[in-house]
Formats: C-alpha cells, sequence, structure tokens
C-alpha cells in the first residue's frame, strides 16, 4: 500500500484537523493498554488485575455497582468480541484491537459492476443499517491514520501493518451505547455499555465485510485495530472531535462505539460536516472538571507532544492517557464519566434536547450550557437493575 508522505490534506480544514510538519503515524506498541503489557512505566499489579477481571478472575466488592451480577453483566457483554479476539492468539493476532479481522469468507472471483458509487455508497449505508450499525459514513483511506506498525501479541513487539493492496475507501459505522448504563458511570455494570457495543460492532463489521467480499471486492473488517477511527469518523461526516476525546455526533452525542471497513468497493465519499462542536468546547470543562484525576485538558488545544501514547504534530485536545488508564485500573473497569456529563450526552429523538441542540450549536451556546448545569448527575447503578 502506498503511504502518503505529506502531512497535510486537501479537507482537514472542514475536518477540523490540524496537523504540523512533526508529524509522525502513531505505533500501536505505543498505545496505553499496549503498553500495560510491556512498559514499566505503566504496567503494576493493579493493570494485570483489570484485564484479569474481564475474566472469572473478577473481584467484586463493596461498593452500588460492583457486585458479582455487575461483573457478570460486564464480561458477558464483551463475549462475542472476546471470541473473535482470541481466535488468532496463536499468531500473535488479537483480532479487533491488535490486527484487523482476518476475512471469514473469500472475495467472489466475478465482480459485481458497480456503473454509480453513490448509489452503491446508499446501499451500503442501508445494509449497514439493516445489520445493526446506528451510523455509516464514507471516507478516503487517508493513510496518515493508519498505525505505522501492528503489535505482535506473543512478546509484544512491532509487526507489520498490512493490508491488501488497491483499497481506497473507509466505511466507518457508528453503535449507540445504551444511555441509561452511561449514566450509571463509573461502575462495572456501566462497563456493560461499552462491551455490549464491541460484542455489536464485531458482528456487524464483520457481516457487512462479507457481504462486500460477495460483491466480487476486497474488505476488511476493522474494530480499534490498523488505524484511528476518530480521524476516519470526523472525515465520514459523522461527527466533531471534542475536548472529551470522543466524536460528538447529532444523533447520540458522544455515546458511541466506531468500527470500519477498508475496501476497494467503488464508493462516493461522505464530507466533514462542522457544526460547532469546537466552539461549544471552548466554552465548556464540564469534563475536565469531573475527570477525577485530571487527565482531560484545560484550555484550547496544543500540539501533542511528549507521551509516547499520543500521536505526535496534531493539534488537538489529549489526555493524559497514563492518568486515565490507572483510575481505570484502581476500579477494574473502565470510566467514561467524560461521556456521562458531557451536555450533548442527550436523547435527541426528543424535541426538546433538539431545541438544546440548535441554542449549544449557535451563538447562544453559553445559553445552553447554563441550561446544562444540573445535568450529568451518575446514577445509582442499583436503579437499573431496579427498572
Amino acid at each position: 500500500m502506498n503511504i502518503r508522505n505529506d502531512h497535510t490534506h486537501p479537507d482537514d480544514a472542514a475536518a477540523g484537523i490540524e496537523v504540523t510538519p512533526e508529524f509522525e503515524r502513531f505505533t500501536q506498541r505505543n498505545d496505553i493498554f499496549t503498553r500495560a503489557f510491556w512498559d514499566p512505566a505503566v504496567r503494576s499489579p493493579k493493570t494485570d488485575a483489570f484485564f484479569a477481571s474481564y475474566r472469572m478472575e473478577a473481584a467484586p466488592r463493596r461498593g452500588d455497582g460492583f457486585g458479582q451480577r455487575d461483573f457478570a453483566l460486564r464480561n458477558a457483554s464483551w463475549l462475542i468480541s472476546d471470541v473473535i479476539t482470541n481466535r488468532g492468539a496463536e499468531d500473535g493476532k488479537r483480532e479487533g484491537f491488535q490486527a484487523p479481522i482476518a476475512n471469514d469468507t473469500p472475495v467472489a472471483p466475478e465482480q459485481v459492476p458497480v456503473d454509480d458509487p453513490a448509489a452503491m455508497s446508499a446501499e451500503i449505508k442501508r445494509i449497514a443499517q439493516f445489520f445493526g450499525a446506528d451510523l455509516c459514513g464514507i471516507t478516503d483511506l487517508d493513510t496518515r491514520w493508519l498505525y505505522e506498525s501492528r503489535v505482535d501479541t506473543r512478546d509484544m513487539s512491532a509487526a507489520p501493518n498490512d493490508l491488501p493492496q488497491g483499497l481506497r475507501h473507509v466505511i466507518v459505522l457508528g453503535h449507540e451505547m445504551e444511555e441509561d448504563l452511561v449514566a450509571t458511570y463509573p461502575s462495572a455494570l456501566a462497563g456493560a455499555a461499552t462491551g455490549r457495543e464491541y460484542s455489536h460492532e464485531a458482528a456487524v463489521v464483520m457481516q457487512l465485510a462479507a457481504y462486500i467480499r460477495n460483491l466480487g471486492y476486497e474488505a476488511t473488517a476493522s474494530m480499534n485495530d490498523t488505524g484511528l477511527v476518530i480521524p476516519f469518523a470526523v472525515k465520514a461526516g459523522l461527527g466533531e472531535y471534542a475536548r472529551n476525546q470522543m466524536v460528538i455526533t447529532p444523533e447520540f452525542g458522544p455515546r458511541l462505539r466506531f468500527s470500519k471497513i477498508f475496501t476497494n468497493l467503488p464508493l462516493t465519499h461522505d464530507t466533514p460536516a462542522p457544526k460547532g462542536v469546537r466552539a461549544f468546547c471552548d466554552i465548556c470543562t464540564k469534563c475536565a472538571d469531573a475527570c477525577p484525576v485530571k487527565a482531560l485538558p484545560y484550555g484550547p488545544p496544543e500540539v501533542t507532544k511528549g507521551s509516547p501514547s499520543a500521536i505526535k504534530g496534531v493539534r488537538k485536545w489529549t489526555s493524559d492517557a497514563a492518568k486515565c488508564f490507572g483510575f481505570w485500573a484502581k476500579l477494574s473497569s473502565d470510566c467514561a464519566i467524560c461521556m456521562r456529563v458531557c451536555p450533548f450526552n442527550r436523547d435527541f429523538r426528543k424535541w426538546q434536547h433538539r431545541a438544546w441542540l440548535k441554542i449549544a450549536l449557535s451563538r447562544w451556546r453559553k445559553v445552553a450550557l447554563w441550561l446544562d448545569r444540573k445535568r450529568g448527575g451518575r446514577v445509582k447503578p442499583a436503579a437499573w437493575w431496579a427498572r
């Protein structure tokens, strides 16, 4: 695959992406979760116990949301994702996380003719929805966001990050997390919202990729592996990058997981669609204020530097990944307080929240922030079980 050498791209400004000459593609071995397996600066008995807790080694403890059935639901929600992830372990490929998902079906020898890429794009979005995706956008394969290398999980060394030749498009899929579970963060129970969508997205992305291969075209299914999904999601017009390190979407706010498919199926591209999230985040610090370990930034976006777990040469809001993951390890579960308290974490099917959104994305954004001042409090996990 040809890798672009230049650091800028024509649609960067529209996507809110600012890349400097110091840009370097990210090495996945430096991802904070991967570092927790090899880097003594990150790895500890607590991080080892964190990963073990997603199996039967979970240690329930006192505290609402951290009992045996809370961990049981969380761990069960990850099951399908884990089945896919573990099947390539002998080859050092943790599919969906440190390696793309292997093809379960071959590419059909005869291609379905595509005379109208726009019509095919509409078809792909319809099929994505049929399989269960909540959002779907399409963008070009911008190789800046591919990992410089992936990880061989047998020894945590760098390995080639190879894709089939000729892939030109990225289909980005969004998967909504359950709002009521997100409201209980931080808790082991809330982690079920994350695990369920990883299991859902594994099924959806594999099925859609299989559909494309049956049409006679290459399609590589991907979750957290192979490349950074946030830039692709923003470029595909699904949302805007925010202070809390998440993509804010008009449909679900930050309450999504994303997956992707790399393909050579002839498609048209969606365009970035900034609506004003950056301007709102400029005046809002609710996520940074609520972070227990102060891992989220204040102030304007800055060029990333220093931490090996941050991509170099991009001006953006960047978290302190080590502080963040350290808190996860202490909890023995993931934390998304920043998602819970985000003013955009709303049900936009309701008219009052759509009205709020219009205010938030206008010059009256300070009014919207004031209107949100009492929202985002934690719901007791027991209330979820008692529904």
